[in-house]
């Protein structure tokens, strides 16, 4: 009786050691910043596509084309 009792103890330690142990907490907090790092460069990216496409580049291909445009 006292051996199920010790071996059901030893399973106690080891599991409230199982549910305490924080070694691969980094790796959720690595893995959130990536998606975290990967939404923002997306959302950079669609803004300075945005921008160039509607305010940049019509004022180049404009400028381009009076500089070019030359009837003498």
């Amino acid at each position: 009786m006292r051996n199920m009792i010790n071996k059901s103890k030893e399973k106690i330690v080891k599991a409230v050691a199982v549910i305490t142990n924080k070694r691969g907490e980094g790796y959720v907090d690595l893995a959130v910043q990536v998606l975290i790092s990967i939404v923002l460069g997306g959302l950079i990216l669609g803004a300075l596509y945005a921008l160039f496409s509607s305010t940049v580049i019509p004022s180049m291909v404009q400028k381009i084309q009076e500089m070019f445009n030359y009837k003498g």
